[in-house]
């Protein structure tokens, strides 16, 4: 790896994890493309930015357990579900093709352009609920953590995602969470659905491991920078700027699909 290459690592690193910090989402929604603009096929940045997010989401774990705030049992209901069907994605990621692959991702953007509204729905219906009140979950708990869990690890093995945008919602709807206790559980599970989905793609030759790890700490200082700014901006300005950024990514994945299915 050069010298330019390298930098260019930390630099994206920075700025995924200055914009998770600032729009509270995974590592992997931007990243996946910056590899790509770097040159990386696909299924490598897909690949790679799960071992980034495997350093990123850890040191907010620890963070959260420091604090007494990780519940290692919701952790594990929702984790175990979740490593089984990473691996499942694994193996769909690497027998898509590269255009149906960006194809995939650039229609889970568009699902997070719509789940920030819901998101942010069900933080005021959490905040409005009366203290010491328990919501009930909508089904059974089981088949809710199950659901949830195999979700997330399904789209981290597909598309190197977190999967923490799809289990915060499906926490609070399906089990009755509140948005903290909810962002708390889903970072832990994360840990485990990115070490997961890295064996997985490890197994298959496709993570970049420098790379990796460079990103990874890269969207660790990143991201610790843009948490001590994010209380100074305004919620508008922040949903803005992150559906702003969906928006431009979605045209950009698109635009590579269209090239690779030309190319091919």
């Amino acid at each position: 790896m050069t010298t330019i290459q390298i930098a260019a690592f930390i630099i994206a690193g920075l700025f995924a994890g200055i914009l998770a910090g600032f729009l509270g989402i995974g590592g992997g929604t931007v990243l996946v493309p910056i590899l790509i603009a770097l040159g990386y096929s696909p299924i490598q940045a897909v690949a790679t930015s799960s071992l980034s997010i495997i350093i990123t989401s850890l040191s907010g774990s620890i963070q959260n357990w420091r604090m007494g705030y990780l519940d290692f049992q919701r952790v594990l209901l929702l984790g175990l579900p979740a490593i089984i069907t990473a691996q499942l994605g694994v193996l769909v990621a690497s027998a898509l093709p590269e255009p149906w692959l960006l194809l995939a991702f650039a229609l889970l953007l568009m699902l997070n352009i719509y789940l920030v509204g819901v998101r942010k729905q069900l933080a005021k219906k959490s905040s409005d609920e009366v203290p010491g009140e328990t919501a009930k979950a909508a089904i059974n708990p089981t088949v809710a953590r199950i659901l949830t869990g195999g979700i997330a690890g399904f789209l981290a093995g597909l598309l190197g995602i977190g999967g923490g945008v799809i289990m915060v919602p499906l926490q609070m709807l399906l089990l009755g969470e509140t948005i903290k206790r909810a962002i708390q559980t889903s970072l832990g599970v994360i840990v485990l659905t990115a070490i997961a989905s890295t064996f997985g793609h490890a197994l298959q030759g496709n993570v970049v491991w420098i790379g990796g790890i460079i990103l990874g700490f890269g969207g660790l200082l990143g991201a610790q920078l843009s948490t001590r700014l994010l209380p100074k901006l305004p919620d508008r300005v922040v949903a803005l700027l992150f559906r702003t950024l969906l928006a431009v990514l979605v045209v950009y994945t698109l635009w590579q699909a269209w090239q690779q299915t030309a190319v091919s």
